[in-house]
């Protein structure tokens, strides 16, 4: 059995906006329930342009469950482009975690949600999306292309095939595809030149901790402070380890149901951004 942690049983256990809009705006279907999991997603904008209503129908496990749900509560409010923005980390970042082997539920979640966008943009099928079916086949048992294994790759930064299976199943039965998404992979990260992070990493590594410390307090009094406060929330820096940096969120941060996408989207990605691109940012 899965080791779920609170929130993901509380999700899977409670889901919340389970169901269909009437008279949607945009609604998708993705994912395939031959293959193990499959979810339907349908929304209503306001006056304003916001996501009024969104519910979700999924065939699947406890993750996909989950993962559609957090998905639902975390695009409420939240305007078309806003919602575009949204990706698989940021679903997992409310759950708190997902076992590895189950994070492709979160990329379902993911798809599902641009694909309904792309239905309300352009009348696209409900029944799949354009992303589903760019690029040539690569893995014929889960039927995934080469550009959603590059998008996947590029957007969560792996590296592995093992890694690919887990957020898209491809190259998780026969296996017959593990040699061309390899060939996939080195060919996105050779292009990239990793090189250039590590020696990023090196850098700021071989600073006194005195430095590195004042270097992170200085980017979240300047950079992350005045953006959470806007919003009445607030940050403190903890300690730092090698690559991990600790911090505690304060004033409204704390009750918020999305402090983990706060974490991810905001401070660490303005860490990542500053800094170097494997820092990770934790909260006590």
């Amino acid at each position: 059995m899965w080791d779920y942690n609170d929130k993901v049983m509380d999700h899977f256990l409670h889901p919340r906006n389970v169901g269909e809009v009437e008279n949607p705006d945009g609604v998708a279907q993705v994912g395939n329930m031959s293959c193990g999991d499959a979810l339907k997603l349908s929304f209503k904008l306001d006056k304003d342009g916001r996501i009024a209503e969104v519910k979700f129908q999924t065939f699947g496990c406890a993750s996909a469950i989950a993962s559609s749900s957090a998905l639902t509560e975390l695009v409420k409010g939240m305007t078309l482009e806003e919602a575009e923005k949204v990706t698989n980390r940021d679903i997992v970042a409310v759950l708190g975690d997902l076992p590895e082997a189950k994070l492709h539920c979160s990329v379902m979640g993911m798809e599902a949600l641009q694909a309904a966008i792309a239905n309300y943009r352009g009348g696209k099928n409900p029944e799949g999306h354009e992303y589903d079916h760019e690029g040539r086949i690569v893995c014929k048992c889960f039927n995934v292309t080469d550009t959603k294994i590059r998008n996947i790759a590029l957007d969560n930064n792996l590296h592995t095939v093992e890694e690919i299976t887990d957020y898209c199943k491809a190259g998780g039965a026969c296996g017959s595809c593990h040699g061309e998404i390899q060939d996939i992979l080195d060919g996105i990260w050779k292009e990239k030149k990793p090189e250039t992070h590590s020696s990023k990493r090196a850098e700021f590594m071989s600073l006194p901790l005195i430095q590195r410390v004042l270097k992170v307090q200085e980017l979240i009094d300047n950079e992350i402070k005045p953006m959470l406060e806007q919003d009445g929330g607030g940050i403190e820096l903890v300690d730092m380890k090698d690559n991990v940096v600790y911090v505690k969120l304060t004033g409204h941060c704390v009750a918020c149901p999305s402090a983990g996408v706060t974490l991810k989207r905001g401070v660490e990605a303005v860490l990542r951004d500053c800094l170097f691109p494997e820092i990770v940012v934790e909260s006590v």
